[in-house]
This record gives C-alpha cells, structure tokens and sequence, in this order.
C-alpha cells in the first residue's frame, strides 16, 4: 500500500495537545496522529464485525443461563 499526503487545517491549542500527547510517546506528530487513526478505524472494524457476527449467530450473552447455587436456586447477579 502506498501512502499519499494529506494536508489538514487545525487549531492551534489542537496541534499543542498533539504535540504533547507525540512526545509522552517518543513519536512524531505525523506519527501520532495516523497511529490513532488507524486504531479509530480498526476499533470501528471489529465493532461491526462483531455486530454481525451477532446477527449471523444470534446475542450470545442473552443466551446465558445464569449459575444456579444449589442452597438457594439462581444465584443472584453480582452488582
């Protein structure tokens, strides 16, 4: 895959924030910011795998029968 340069207009106080965030991670700005882009867009992948995968298969978690305590029936759920 080959790479292309994207140009963005941001605000100031922004770019500081980024500039802060790059360096508490030893990166670069450019760096930073397309590693969190990528982690957006694999987190919005897996989140809509996983929704179909549901609808394929069904909510699993509803499924679920809860534990039972064999002294006093189901057990209740832990809050």
């Amino acid at each position: 895959m080959g790479s292309t340069v994207l140009s963005l207009r941001i605000d100031g106080e922004l770019l500081d924030r980024l500039r802060q965030h790059a360096a508490k991670r030893g990166m670069s700005v450019q760096d930073y910011v397309v590693r969190t882009l990528i982690r957006d867009d694999f987190d919005e992948r897996f989140t809509a795998a996983v929704e179909d995968t549901e609808k394929f298969y069904g909510d699993s978690r509803r499924d679920v029968t809860p534990p039972v305590d064999a002294r006093r029936g189901a057990t209740p759920p832990i809050t």
